[in-house]
């Protein structure tokens, strides 16, 4: 269930936010454009990131980016969620957003602080992968998750001590400066040549949502905190793609022709969340809550999108990298599949 309250269109109160943002995985991009799409709207914001500003990982999108953030207005600072007092010492924020912690014990020190310093609004980037598998696709909001999933105690907790919170599921996304191989993967065989293995029929359903349009989604959120308290929200495109689909969407922005292989991932020994990127099964939500509550409208174009990403992908020269391919070579030998060489 969710609380529908409408949204009046108001001038835009401006807003001191918060940002602790994860140093990896695909989330990472959610706070770079959420951050970039805040400061546009004339919001303070500061993004706090896990871990210290000269580690390897800073040297990678989107944290290479951050001066984008900075020439924007905006703030950044390094540091461990557990010491946020003290990193943000005298600092004040109106809302807060944790896109980092998957369980309690990371998540509660800044819940707490936030607390304790007087924040009006707490958001926390939860995952649509906490929703119990489903016969009846698309996973919608108020549907049965797994009772163990890190993220589902967080969203409990900032329940319970916040009076304005928000928690938001996504799933896939894209987009300029993300560093999660997706896409990648099938660019990565496209433009060699080599087929691309897909477990089961290749008609398993999925999300893949441009990270503009999930900044979007937790921007209303911010500028409608009444109308966003206490909802969940799947943060999400509107629109499903098939794995098949996929394969052909990126042969179709690297200009290139696809042959896709079908296999059964046990009958060839292999593991199919080593072998391949998305989940092997229907795994789609849509966003209802964001639309009926915040008036959220997606903008994700996945056969224009993804030609963004292959032009970035051609850019830094991953399309001449050397690679193996050694999980693909056991599929496609247990096949009879050849490969060029």
């Amino acid at each position: 269930m969710f609380f529908v309250v409408k949204v009046k269109a108001i001038a835009a109160e401006k807003k001191k936010v918060l940002v602790v943002n994860t140093n990896s995985g695909g989330h990472a991009i959610i706070g770079f454009y959420f951050a970039k799409e805040l400061l546009g709207c004339g919001h303070e914001v500061t993004v706090m990131t896990v871990g210290e500003e000269t580690s390897d990982k800073m040297k990678k999108p989107p944290f290479n980016r951050f001066s984008e953030i900075v020439s924007g207005g905006g703030r950044t600072v390094w540091g461990d969620p557990a010491d946020i007092g003290k990193v943000l010492e005298g600092a004040e924020f109106d809302a807060v957003l944790d896109n980092n912690g998957k369980d309690l014990d990371t998540v509660r020190p800044v819940a707490d602080w936030a607390k304790s310093c007087g924040v009006k609004q707490f958001l926390f980037i939860s995952s649509a992968g906490i929703y119990k598998p489903t016969d009846e696709p698309p996973h919608v909001e108020g549907d049965v998750v797994k009772a163990d999933a890190g993220h589902v105690g967080v969203e409990k907790y900032i329940s319970e001590i916040f009076g304005s919170w928000s928690v938001f599921r996504p799933q896939y996304m894209i987009g300029s400066g993300n560093n999660k191989d997706c896409e990648e993967w099938f660019f990565d065989r496209i433009v060699r040549g080599r087929p691309v293995p897909i477990p089961g029929s290749g008609m398993q359903l999925t999300n893949i949502s441009h990270a503009r349009d999930l900044s979007s989604m937790l921007a209303l959120a911010v500028t409608n905190p009444s109308a966003a308290s206490g909802n969940i929200f799947n943060c999400v495109s509107d629109r499903a793609v098939t794995l098949d689909g996929m394969a052909k969407l990126c042969a179709q922005a690297a200009g290139c022709p696809v042959e896709i292989v079908h296999y059964d991932p046990k009958a060839v020994g292999v593991d199919a969340k080593k072998a391949f990127p998305f989940r092997n099964m229907h795994f789609y939500a849509e966003p209802r809550a964001a639309k009926e509550i915040l008036g959220w409208q997606g903008t994700t174009n996945l056969p224009e999108d993804l030609k963004e990403r292959f032009d970035e992908y051609v850019k830094i020269g991953r399309d001449k990298k050397p690679m193996k391919f050694e999980i693909d070579d056991k599929i496609l030998e247990a096949l009879k599949v050849p490969v060029a060489v």
